[in-house]
């Protein structure tokens, strides 16, 4: 069995939404409560986010955009919502990336989740957008090579495209993003044509897939794409942005994903029964997306059952 970490504070719940609004703190009691009832609780690690400090967030944001969300409160744009504790959320929230990664590093663990918000992947270097205040994944890909992980693997299955993720390291070739997402749809960004500027060309692959499609368009691009793309580029550290709002019960687009097309994405993931010749790597899962509550919290057990295998 595999010493996975579980990242997680009640901090996350002080993010606070107006009502109605999808991205509310339930998700989080609901995965808590799901993990708990289930037996696989006690079997995971259970660990405190470190709040990120200012100059870990301007590894990737601006100093401009950090000053103002540091005392704004509202709406930031039609859908992202900032509470009066939701900037110290966010810290924490990629602070949560950057503790798993110094767990993996020192060896005390080999995997985690991060049941985190608010969610990171649409936060541009410069701005908040589509509930996403600081880009954890791109806070935790920056902060892991300050580390000693040279080479680092992003991997985004929310049914948005990561647009903030891909942005940032549009350039860079030692970070690699790849997205399967629904497309056209929020945020209008993921186009296949997409694969990276200057040095960093080659280094972004969109699968972006049309409504309707289900667990056979995700079996073979995470089981048949996907291992040769992470085989090619060597990475030392793969980094995860754990969307399930890819379920077919979601509330908030059109995949046709099951829990067993959750399990594939996963064990596709995990390279579990692909030969790649790497040696073992450290995987770091973050929580983006998930709007259905009992659907979010079956995904998320599924997904710790298959982290805990070996």
């Amino acid at each position: 069995m595999k010493k996975v970490g579980f990242i997680y504070d009640d901090i996350f719940l002080r993010h606070e939404m107006p009502p109605g609004h999808p991205e509310s703190p339930r998700r989080l009691d609901h995965i808590v409560d799901t993990l708990r009832n289930s037996g696989f609780w006690n079997q995971l690690a259970h660990i405190k986010p470190r709040r990120a400090a200012e100059k870990d967030i301007l590894l990737v944001h601006t100093g401009e955009y950090f000053n103002k969300i540091r005392t704004f409160t509202g709406f930031y744009d039609g859908d992202t919502y900032v509470s009066e504790h939701s900037f110290d959320a966010a810290l924490f929230a990629a602070g949560a990336v950057m503790e798993a990664i110094d767990r993996c590093k020192s060896g005390e663990i080999e995997r985690a989740f991060c049941a985190v918000r608010p969610p990171g992947h649409h936060a541009e270097a410069d701005a908040a957008m589509g509930f996403c205040i600081f880009n954890n994944i791109a806070v935790g890909a920056r902060y892991a090579q300050r580390t000693g992980y040279g080479k680092v693997f992003i991997i985004d299955f929310d049914v948005h495209h990561g647009n903030g993720t891909q942005h940032i390291f549009e350039e860079d070739d030692t970070v690699f993003y790849f997205s399967t997402h629904q497309y056209p749809h929020y945020p209008g960004t993921g186009k296949d044509s997409e694969k990276g500027r200057g040095k960093g060309e080659g280094f972004t692959y969109n699968i972006p897939m049309p409504y309707g499609s289900g667990d056979k368009q995700f079996y073979e691009a995470y089981r048949d794409i996907l291992p040769g793309l992470v085989k090619n580029f060597r990475p030392d550290i793969i980094l995860v942005s754990a969307g399930y709002d890819i379920h077919i019960e979601d509330p908030l687009a059109g995949f046709n994903v099951t829990n067993e097309g959750i399990r594939n994405i996963v064990r596709g993931i995990l390279l579990r029964r692909t030969t790649t010749y790497l040696p073992a790597l450290p995987y770091v899962f973050a929580l983006e997306g998930g709007y259905n509550l009992q659907a979010l919290g079956e995904s998320v057990l599924i997904t710790i059952k298959e982290l805990l295998e070996e």
